[in-house]
């Protein structure tokens, strides 16, 4: 039986980033992806944002990480040459009451943002003639980054420093030892009429679940019911290669390979967005992809719940109580992208502990 010190599931963006923090401390490092690509599932299929922290509850995982995130990733991205931009956004107002981005900018503020300023519609106009707005709150710190590239780049550095990179390795057992975890992965690819997978294993001295959409079912959990809060509204995202991103909508789904099925259609895209782009016609757009988000949130009860209401269920990056030699990160949806290399020096303090 092979021997590591550190096995992360998941190739996504946080493991990768993962696999690059915990690299440089100790060898013996193996990342495993399922896919034949790292970041094919929830990293690849994003609006690429850098966040800026502005939305999350002050003090939970998601604000903390938000904010960390943000620098780390523009640093990251500057030192080894990813593609992205620091843009500033706009959240616009189509309405003259202000309260909501007053309390927008007082939750900034209270995450640490810098630079947050209340603008008038002149000054929209000025910034986005197209864009029709009473008032907006500016927020400096938001870029945009190619998130494949982004996810390319942790994982290079990763390999550069010794990580063992493995994709087509699905982990389908894991087994608890005295100071240890036993992990069985099937290695090849087992997809078509003939098969060329394998079935072998790894003892490791610490496993991270990092397996994203996935990771319930590696951490085999049922989460509890947590707060609602499926979607921030609509945007307009200036991508890094001209074009315009109109949405996201969000739906809940039983299926985790349902990218597909009951696609909303153009015209709804326009007629959300035509309070704050009055001009936009359905022949302005052209439906794009679709992603799924790892939400640790159930759909909401109308019997429980009031209408309208929407709240942020926090990350769950932990050592599981139950098994000391894993660690847990579970629900780790938006602002996953921005905040993976703070989660990663997270993490890398809980493998500190594990295996001290």
């Amino acid at each position: 039986m092979d021997r590591a010190n550190i096995v992360i599931i998941g190739g996504g963006v946080v493991g990768c980033a993962i696999a690059r923090a915990v690299s440089q401390g100790w060898d013996d490092v193996f990342l495993l992806d399922q896919m034949p690509k790292l970041g094919m599932v929830t990293s690849s299929r994003n609006s690429g944002v850098i966040h800026s922290g502005l939305y999350y509850t002050p003090g939970s995982l998601k604000a903390r990480h938000c904010l960390a995130g943000n620098r780390l990733t523009y640093e990251f991205c500057a030192a080894h040459n990813v593609p992205h931009r620091r843009t500033g956004k706009l959240v616009v107002t189509t309405t003259p009451e202000e309260a909501e981005l007053t309390h927008l900018a007082e939750r900034g503020r209270a995450n640490g943002l810098e630079g947050l300023r209340i603008v008038d519609r002149a000054a929209i106009r000025a910034r986005e003639p197209h864009i029709e707005g009473h008032a907006a709150l500016e927020v400096p710190s938001t870029g945009i980054v190619a998130s494949e590239e982004l996810v390319k780049a942790y994982a290079r550095v990763a390999a550069e420093q010794g990580a063992n990179i493995l994709t087509h390795a699905r982990v389908v057992r894991l087994e608890p030892q005295k100071d240890s975890i036993q992990v069985w992965i099937r290695t090849g690819n087992a997809a078509g009429p003939t098969s060329d997978a394998s079935v072998e294993s790894v003892d490791a001295r610490c496993v991270v679940n990092a397996a994203g959409l996935f990771a319930d079912e590696v951490a085999a959990v049922y989460p509890l019911p947590h707060p609602e809060g499926l979607s921030l509204g609509l945007h307009f995202t200036k991508t890094l290669w001209g074009t315009v991103l109109v949405g996201p909508t969000a739906r809940y789904v039983a299926d985790k390979a349902d990218y597909e099925r009951d696609r909303l259609p153009v015209e709804e895209f326009v007629r959300r967005a035509k309070p704050m782009l009055p001009e936009i016609e359905a022949s302005d757009l052209t439906l794009a992809y679709s992603g799924l988000r790892p939400k640790l949130v159930p759909p909401p009860d109308p019997a429980r719940d009031k209408p309208g209401v929407k709240r942020i269920a926090d990350f769950v990056i932990t050592r599981d109580p139950n098994v000391p030699h894993a660690i847990q990160l579970i629900g780790i949806d938006s602002p996953g992208l921005t905040a993976a290399p703070s989660i990663a020096q997270h993490v890398s303090q809980l493998v500190a502990q594990t295996l001290e």
